[in-house]
């Protein structure tokens, strides 16, 4: 999947899961695109797209915004969406070898150090995956 599909996809579940609220701002074109090196070009295609999605509004001069109408996540859909996300992990911790002990400690690990970023009111961080 291309890199600004993933980020498009990406932050709009932060935004349906509530992850980023109304009004948070995300990071500047250049910020983002030199914290997951890629090309600046991307970024602009990915908030041109959520922008045109309504997920985000672009203020000039200010950066980018979550939009206020950004749509949320009903249970059924944050089920599905947990069940597809689980399976893509299941198949590729398979693929790799790796015993289930092993993802499930790492995935606690991670569930924990969100929740952690989260009492503490620190920003979500994009990341992309690259398969190079």
């Amino acid at each position: 999947m291309p890199v600004y599909r993933q980020m498009i996809d990406q932050v709009k579940y932060y935004v349906a899961s509530d992850a980023l609220k109304a009004g948070d701002q995300l990071p500047s074109i250049r910020e983002l695109a030199q914290s997951l090196a890629i090309n600046p070009t991307t970024v602009v295609r990915v908030y041109t797209e959520l922008e045109r999605e309504g997920v985000i509004e672009m203020r000039h001069g200010k950066g980018a915004f979550v939009t206020a109408s950004g749509r949320r996540m009903t249970a059924a859909e944050r089920d599905k969406t947990l069940r597809l996300l689980a399976r893509h992990l299941a198949v590729e911790a398979t693929q790799m070898g790796a015993p289930a002990s092993q993802v499930l400690k790492v995935v606690r690990e991670e569930l924990a150090d969100l929740q952690d970023a989260e009492e503490l009111g620190a920003p979500v961080k994009v990341s992309v995956v690259s398969r190079r």
